[in-house]
């Protein structure tokens, strides 16, 4: 990924997005630190939709029984 400073980047928006497009993203400097990211729309919502491992956890279709029942007897004692 080629990093562009911002005011080459604004001087050149269509050749930075003509390379998004070509899937070529740009990381977007202002004084040397790294700011935005010029992507594809398609790229963009190819990562928009992936879901979080918490809403995969949540999807996945366990039953009752799946989960093992927790060992109700105490903790053990450590020497410290």
């Amino acid at each position: 990924m080629r990093e562009i400073q911002l005011r080459d980047a604004k001087a050149n928006l269509s050749a930075v997005v003509d390379q998004a497009v070509k899937g070529k993203p740009s990381v977007i400097t202002r004084h040397g630190k790294r700011e935005a990211v010029v992507l594809s729309y398609e790229e963009w919502e190819r990562l928009s939709h992936v879901p979080s491992f918490g809403r995969l956890l949540m999807a996945a279709p366990l039953a009752a029984d799946d989960v093992p029942e927790r060992n109700p007897s105490p903790a053990r004692t450590a020497d410290f």
